[in-house]
């Protein structure tokens, strides 16, 4: 004879509820929560996110390998566009200021580095949300930037 299965039923918080929580939160963890609370995008899939996958003129986020291993297009909310923008900046001046002391490259999935070695420099391949600093690839051994975990 089987264990009985449990049930659980999801805990789904009120709107009111992720407001308070989203304004104790600051800087790119506060816009890494809007962007998943407002594309319906769950965690996995906003720290893996690149720069080449975000659109401001369509004001889309292209989710790549999401649920399924598939593809799928979510907007973004306009409120989003210029807080995203802007930490955009900051990770391009860091990226830029990489790129000069020799580093700036970053993880890439697949084989897709063997394919196109200078991908991993890319500005479109960088991490929207990228991890506080340059890591070591386990893969590879080589430093280089990862997404936020």
């Amino acid at each position: 004879m089987r264990a009985e299965e449990r049930r659980h039923i999801p805990v789904v918080l009120s709107v009111e509820e992720v407001r308070r929580v989203i304004a104790l939160m600051s800087g790119a963890s506060q816009l890494a929560v809007k962007l998943l609370y407002g594309s319906g995008s769950c965690d996995s899939e906003a720290v893996r996110l690149r720069v080449k996958d975000v659109d401001f003129e369509m004001k889309q986020i292209v989710v790549r390998s999401g649920k399924g291993s598939k593809d799928r297009v979510t907007p973004f909310a306009d409120s989003l566009a210029t807080g995203r923008r802007e930490h955009l900046e900051r990770v391009r001046e860091t990226h830029r200021s990489d790129l000069e002391g020799g580093f700036g490259a970053v993880y890439l999935p697949g084989a897709l580095e063997r394919r196109d070695p200078n991908a991993t420099k890319e500005w479109g391949w960088q991490c929207v949300f990228p991890a506080q600093g340059i890591l070591t690839d386990p893969r590879s051994g080589k430093r280089r930037w990862h997404h936020i975990d």
